[in-house]
């Protein structure tokens, strides 16, 4: 099952992705220009083989809601988020206002 909610933050509208699949959940919240994941992102992936498409990202592990992506620390963060000033240890919701 996939749920969407709307989520705001400061004033600012996101999206919340909830993707229920056996054995796990799925989490994300995405903006304009970016966007937090939970664990299942795979930020080697995005900064190596994908980084000609400079991809805004940043992952949060151990996260079961959406509430907690949101206030989770980042355990890590693609080098396009990192130039947004984003980094590993921020929580989930300030990372998405950096994010644009």
């Amino acid at each position: 099952m996939i749920e969407l909610e709307p989520v705001m933050i400061d004033g600012l509208p996101f999206q919340g992705i909830t993707v229920k699949l056996p054995k796990t959940t799925l989490l994300a919240v995405a903006g304009q220009s970016g966007y937090i994941m939970c664990g299942a992102l795979d930020v080697r992936l995005l900064n190596d083989q994908l980084a000609d498409r400079g991809i805004i990202a940043g992952k949060a592990v151990g996260v079961r809601t959406l509430a907690e992506l949101l206030n989770a620390p980042l355990a890590e963060v693609t080098a396009e988020a990192e130039n947004r000033g984003v980094k590993a240890g921020m929580p989930g919701r300030e990372a998405l206002l950096k994010m644009g």
